[in-house]
């Protein structure tokens, strides 16, 4: 068994996540929660890190809480991150699931947690907590109905059945569909746009789409200006603007 059971990396300014304990479908325990948590406070506290992807070994993407670990009396939860370091706050800055095989229970609730979702053509998704007596309470039952229909949303949670890449991709669950394997080189696709783009305008849009759902018109006006106005007024703004009439990359400073 792993000892390690997460590798993180970074590339080109993207961190990448990577649950590494195959031989339990890479389940989630305490060390695992611990990981992700620590990972996330440091893709949002180092400036030098612009996105994260989050991926699972072997063929997997998580099968969700470790019952074993579970039944032995360990929590896989983190302070106010909540399960697996990620279910109850994720990482300020853009974060992608990168989905290989299944994506199950508190799988898919990771998942959730994640700002955009790729997944494998082959893969599954899906909240079988019912067939078990038990309720997916890791955020799946309160933001499934925020992204897909109401009935679809009933739909995974009552009879627990798990839907294909391709049917969440229809729904609108899924961002991108990739071959068999090919989960991570499309999220680090989407992850290297994402990265080339101004930090404070990413920041702030992330802010606002995630904001919005919960706010009222005219909140949702004053709250726009309030993270939008700043970037207008920054020197990324204005080095936007330059690099565009010059026909140049731009060079971000983040202020």
């Amino acid at each position: 068994m792993n000892d390690q059971p997460l590798k993180v990396s970074r590339r080109d300014g993207v961190q990448v996540i990577v649950i590494d304990r195959p031989e339990a479908r890479n389940a989630v325990n305490l060390q695992v929660a611990e990981g992700i948590a620590a990972a996330l406070d440091e893709l949002d506290s180092d400036g030098e890190l612009r996105v994260g992807v989050l991926t699972g070994e072997g063929g997997n993407f998580s099968a969700g809480m470790d019952l074993k670990a579970f039944a032995r009396g360990e929590a896989p939860y983190v302070a106010d991150r909540g399960f697996a370091g990620i279910a109850q706050r994720s990482a300020d800055k853009p974060l992608i699931a990168a989905i290989e095989g299944n994506a199950l229970a508190g799988g898919l609730e990771i998942a959730l947690a994640c700002d955009l979702i790729v997944a494998s053509e082959e893969s599954r998704l899906g909240i079988p907590e019912a067939k078990r007596g038990l309720v997916a309470a890791g955020g799946a039952l309160t933001r499934l109905p925020k992204r897909i229909p109401y009935h679809l949303a009933m739909e995974l949670a009552l009879t627990g059945e798990p839907i294909s890449a391709a049917r969440a991709a229809e729904i609108g669950l899924v961002n991108r569909l990739a071959p068999a394997g090919g989960a991570l080189d499309a999220a680090l696709e989407i992850a290297g746009a994402i990265a080339r783009n101004g930090p404070l305008a990413v920041d702030a849009s992330k802010r606002i789409i995630r904001g919005a759902l919960d706010w009222s018109e005219q909140e949702a006006w004053d709250k726009q200006q309030e993270f939008a106005g700043p970037v207008f007024g920054s020197q990324d703004a204005q080095e936007g603007a330059r690099a565009f009439a010059e026909k140049r990359d731009p060079a971000w400073t983040g202020r």
